[in-house]
């Protein structure tokens, strides 16, 4: 029945996400916005469905409502109109109905109130201007004849709700002063009051106060990284959920700017294969925001040999780290409206559950192209040393290819452990030190030695050959990340059907030849002669 209704619902609303096959299986390759349920006696079934600013328009289709084991349904920040279907009450197991900024209309069916009035059921219906939530018809009724009523009785109901309203003026002037804005509001960064904006935080990430945050951090107590904004702090819940919490440092008002970014990106965003947002923290002298925490830290450390592990990453997991940070990119350049560029994706941009779960952090750099067609931004250049666009350096001209090309680095640190600026005499940059050694033709030379020969070299080859389409210095010559999703896929099931033995293989004729006869001077699309020497901190 998932995969009935998941179909319906891709033809209804001509969904542009690589969604192919079965919506939930295998379980490597889910498709993207959805959550599955499995069991050995029953098929898979979708328990989550995250179409949140993907575009759809029109009504909501009934075909939803045949996911009955649905628990969580995101449509938020669509363009959907009319109705909302009276069978979504019939989704027994639905705990979650955001329609936020839709243009819905009608009545909001009785039993979906009925349901969040008892509890069962969070509900979401800000910014549907034309819907009636109060669970009657939307028609006015005729007004009652009125009473007579004496004057005395007049003057006392004109005045007594003059001073509860002056009472009220009181009492929120005086929150506002010493706590800030209300949800939804951002600080100023300029002169530190507080304002509105059209990306304010949204009501379904919990707002904490200052001294909230002490308390979940222990005072602050355990530190998990620095950044120009700021520190990371190591945080426990309520209820025991670990969490990270990102205080702002107050010195840098560039750091004000990013930080406030990516508040406003990470509450449009939600992808598994993203960091999320838990919360925030939004008084005058204080904002913080509170992230999921990823226990074992960033793909950066595992490569380098920091991570607390006491083996080395094998390359079945490399590649399903590539395949996870690849959809995160995927979604923000294709599911978000408009697209997001990352502008700094990167190994320590990159975060690790607990279950080695790839995850796209740090938003604090990201830009919002103009639309899907035309998505090249002039800006000022921002970005990491050696995962940096040359393209995107030469000519101040941004779009998801710049992104591109930075994965495309990635992906050479996951095959040859290596930073993206090489150590040495001459700080080679990663990509150049890599094609000077594939043109030799013996991959062996760059695959890490962490490895120990533990992987088929045929399929090492597939991989560096995406990567080093990813680096193509012109960008219209790099695939897009839809298209490296697709080939690193079918890198991981060729590695999944292949046999469990672990086969070594010694050098012979490498079927991706058009990568081993690389030759440096007859390779322009490469851009070797061409590559930028650049080392040093984060370019701001």
């Amino acid at each position: 029945m998932s995969v009935d209704a998941m179909t319906v619902i891709k033809e209804r609303y001509q969904i542009q996400r690589n969604w192919m096959g079965d919506p939930c299986s295998p379980i490597a390759f889910v498709w993207d916005g959805l959550n599955c349920t499995y069991s050995f006696s029953n098929s898979p079934r979708v328990t989550a469905l995250n179409l949140s600013s993907s575009g759809l328009i029109g009504e909501i289709t009934k075909s939803v409502a045949s996911l009955s084991a649905l628990q969580y349904l995101d449509l938020s920040y669509n363009n959907l109109t009319g109705s909302i279907p009276d069978d979504l009450a019939n989704l027994n197991s639905l705990k979650l109905l955001d329609l936020t900024g839709n243009q819905l209309n009608g009545s909001v069916p009785s039993n979906l109130l009925e349901m969040a009035q008892n509890g069962l059921l969070t509900l979401r219906l800000d910014g549907n201007p034309h819907l009636c939530n109060n669970g009657t018809s939307c028609n006015v009724m005729p007004a009652p004849k009125k009473k007579k009523i004496s004057t005395p009785v007049v003057v006392i109901l004109c005045i007594f709700p003059v001073l509860i309203l002056l009472a009220l003026i009181a009492i929120v002037w005086r929150v506002r002063k010493t706590q800030g804005l209300r949800r939804g509001g951002l600080v100023n960064p300029s002169n530190g009051f507080l304002k509105q904006t059209d990306n304010a935080l949204q009501l379904e990430n919990r707002q904490f106060t200052f001294m909230e945050l002490l308390n979940i951090t222990n005072n602050f107590q355990k530190i998990l990284g620095k950044g120009g904004f700021g520190s990371v702090f190591h945080g426990h819940l309520e209820d025991g959920t670990q969490v990270a919490v990102k205080l702002l440092s107050q010195s840098s008002s560039q750091g004000t700017k990013e930080f406030l970014a990516e508040a406003q990106h990470l509450t449009r965003v939600h992808h598994r294969n993203l960091v999320s947002l838990v919360g925030y923290c939004n008084e005058v002298n204080h904002l913080a925001l509170v992230y999921e925490f990823m226990s074992q830290g960033t793909l950066q450390d595992h490569l380098r040999g920091r991570a607390n592990s006491a083996r080395a990453l094998s390359w079945r997991q490399r590649l399903q780290m590539a395949i996870d940070s690849a959809r995160g990119l995927e979604y923000l350049h294709k599911g978000c409206q408009p697209p997001l560029v990352h502008r700094d994706v990167k190994s320590g941009n990159i975060l690790l559950s607990e279950t080695l779960e790839a995850k796209i952090a740090d938003f604090g750099l990201s830009k919002a192209c103009l639309s899907e067609t035309n998505n090249q931004i002039s800006t000022v250049v921002m970005g990491t040393p050696g995962y940096l666009d040359p393209e995107y350096y030469n000519t101040s001209q941004l779009s998801e290819k710049s992104d591109v090309y930075s994965f495309g680095v990635v992906l050479l640190e996951l095959i040859t452990g290596l930073p993206p600026i090489v150590p040495g005499a001459e700080n080679v940059r990663l990509v150049q030190w890599v094609l000077q050694r594939l043109a030799k033709g013996n991959i062996e030379d760059i695959v890490d030695p962490r490895l120990e020969g533990e992987y088929d070299i045929n399929y090492v080859w597939k991989c560096a050959n995406i990567a080093l389409k990813c680096t193509a210095e012109r960008s219209q010559q790099r695939p897009n990340m839809t298209e490296v999703v697709m080939q690193l896929k079918e890198s991981l099931e060729l590695e999944n059907s292949h046999d469990s033995t672990v086969n070594t293989f010694t050098h012979s004729e490498n079927p991706y030849s058009e990568v081993s006869n690389i030759n440096l001077n007859s390779a322009p699309e490469i851009g070797v002669s061409r590559m930028i020497e650049i080392s040093g901190p984060t370019i701001r």
